[in-house]
């Protein structure tokens, strides 16, 4: 091995698109639903102007699509405190001071917390870029401390309105977010039994597999209620994919993917299994409580020190180079920062592209949008559902509606040139692209390794507490899901921290092999303690288990 990770920046397929979400319809139309009424309102009093304090909220309907609903309430108002603390924040810096650098430092300090708040909680799609927007947006807003608390109470409003949008589908179907991760465990899981567990492809399709479950394990927890029969049901299918996890050669596939059509729509949950199994099979269900995912807080300093200096850099280039938006080139650079340097490249040839596609479609839709302040409304809406669509098949298709929409917010309070709005648009785009990637480069990462040995040594305590409880005559049953559900949990962390790290810049060479054989030997021991419970694989007949074709 080399002493040092060589790492080479892709460019083929970064552009390429992908499936859409199962769910993509819903943010899209959700966003539409929380940002048409206060616009239209505003619209009829003739008070366009106000209307980014309301978006401001409205925006907050774009989170927590993929949580249970218990989870939902409590992550949006979380969202909609965050978003308004963040304007007051910008707000009142911009009644205090109207220097430009200053405005600069303090979005580039907040964009720094907004990520490392999003990356800790993992409140999900679309993370700190939406919060970063309206925070650094509202810096240069001419304001005084008079009017902060009315447009901060607009954002209020609007936000609240937007968690009854959010909130609203769970009347007609409750459990939708935990059936849909469900059905996601079970069709990786007859991917993954497709393969035999020997075929070409099958350690990625184990490690998705592996992912996919614990995925929807966290979704079923996070629900917080006491479980019910409709959850029930559904961990004794995540039972049966666990299952398929640990003895591929034995499952059919198809009975899974059967599942999982079931699982769409509101009908009756499928049965999985005998009567007599439930009980033994989901003794850890509720102890699982007692084993959280580990805290991201080692993770989280070299990202929050990228975002503040990248932002902060950008912001000033832009100052330097004359641009009369800064902010735009703060949050380009904002928007960037993944999980490490091959991730922020491959988004930033992405923003870059969608934003100068962006800029093209704008130029073709100003003259509809200055024809009316109507129109310039329903332009809007129609850019905030676009995006929404489309930025599930590649982040780039998604900044191609993003852009003109921005642009046309700019818009609410007075008509502006086009073109010079293109123009500072795409100068602060190539700005805070650049910069932002050179400060992800210059702040490295360098202790991504000993996040993989701490990853590693993880799995083998785990794997050997394990080993333990299959070695006694008679181990506790609760003790032996327990340890079976955290090796299950720690190999899929073991698997993220290693992907993370193989895409960071000057570091030492990584245990690769260590990694390799770590995950191989864990998911041996997973299989062995299936073996052990008794839990049975589905056979090739017509989807009874082993226990049940026995003579």
């Amino acid at each position: 091995m080399s002493s040092a990770t060589r790492l080479r920046l892709p460019l083929t397929g970064v552009l390429r698109l992908g499936r859409p979400s199962d769910i993509w319809f819903k943010p899209a139309l959700s966003v539409v639903a929380a940002v048409a009424p206060p616009n239209l309102t505003l619209l009829a009093l003739d008070r366009l102007d106000l209307a980014m304090y309301t978006m401001a909220g409205s925006l907050c309907a774009l989170y927590g699509h993929n949580r249970p609903y218990a989870a939902r309430a409590r992550a949006l108002v979380l969202v909609v405190l965050g978003m308004v603390g963040g304007l007051a924040v910008a707000l009142v810096a911009a009644s205090l001071t109207t220097d430009a650098a200053v405005l600069v430092t303090v979005g580039a300090l907040m964009a720094a917390v907004q990520k490392t708040v999003c990356d800790a909680t993992r409140i999900g799609p679309p993370g700190n870029v939406v919060l970063t927007f309206i925070s650094s947006a509202s810096l240069f807003a001419p304001q005084s401390l008079g009017q902060v608390p009315g447009h901060v109470g607009l954002a209020l409003t609007a936000g609240a309105w937007a968690w009854l949008v959010g909130m609203a589908p769970g009347l007609l179907r409750p459990h939708g977010p935990e059936r849909r991760a469900t059905a996601q465990a079970l069709n990786a899981a007859a991917v993954y039994a497709d393969t035999r567990g020997t075929a070409d492809g099958h350690a990625k399709a184990r490690v998705t597999s592996a992912a996919a479950i614990h995925a929807a394990w966290q979704s079923l927890l996070a629900a917080g209620a006491r479980p019910d029969r409709t959850r029930r049901a559904l961990e004794q299918l995540l039972v049966r994919a666990e299952v398929a996890l640990a003895a591929p050669a034995d499952t059919e596939a198809e009975r899974l993917r059967a599942w999982a059509r079931e699982l769409r729509g509101t009908g009756r949950i499928p049965r999985a299994g005998s009567p007599g199994e439930s009980a033994d099979e989901l003794l850890g269900v509720d102890t699982e409580l007692a084993f959280p995912d580990r805290p991201l807080r080692h993770r989280l300093a070299p990202l929050a020190a990228r975002t503040a200096i990248g932002c902060a850099l950008a912001g000033y280039a832009s100052l330097a180079l004359g641009v009369g938006r800064p902010y735009w080139a703060l949050v380009t650079a904002a928007s960037l920062y993944q999980a490490n340097v091959t991730l922020t490249w491959s988004r930033g040839i992405q923003r870059v592209v969608g934003n100068l596609v962006g800029v093209l479609v704008f130029a073709a839709v100003a003259p509809l949008a200055h024809l009316h302040p109507a129109a310039l409304v329903l332009c809007c809406l129609a850019f905030n559902f676009g995006a929404e669509a489309l930025i599930g098949r590649n982040y780039w298709l998604g900044s191609v509606c993003v852009t003109p929409m921005a642009l046309l917010i700019t818009e609410f309070a007075r008509t502006q040139d086009p073109g010079r709005l293109i123009t500072e648009r795409v100068a602060d785009t190539l700005v805070g692209a650049l910069v932002g990637f050179v400060a992800a480069v210059a702040v490295t990462n360098r202790r991504a390794g000993d996040r993989i040995e701490h990853a590693l040594t993880t799995v083998e305590r785990a794997r050997e507490h394990s080993v333990r409880l299959l070695a006694e005559p008679q181990p506790e049953p609760r003790a032996v899901e327990t340890a079976r559900r955290s090796l299950a949990a720690a190999l899929v962390d073991l698997r993220a921290t290693a992907e993370a790290a193989a895409g960071e810049w000057w570091q030492r060479a990584l245990p690769e092999e260590r990694v390799v054989l770590a995950e191989q030997s864990g998911h041996r021991t997973l299989a062995a303690t299936v073996r052990r419970q008794g839990l049975a694989p589905l056979t090739q007949d017509t989807g009874r288990t082993t226990e049940d074709a026995r003579p």
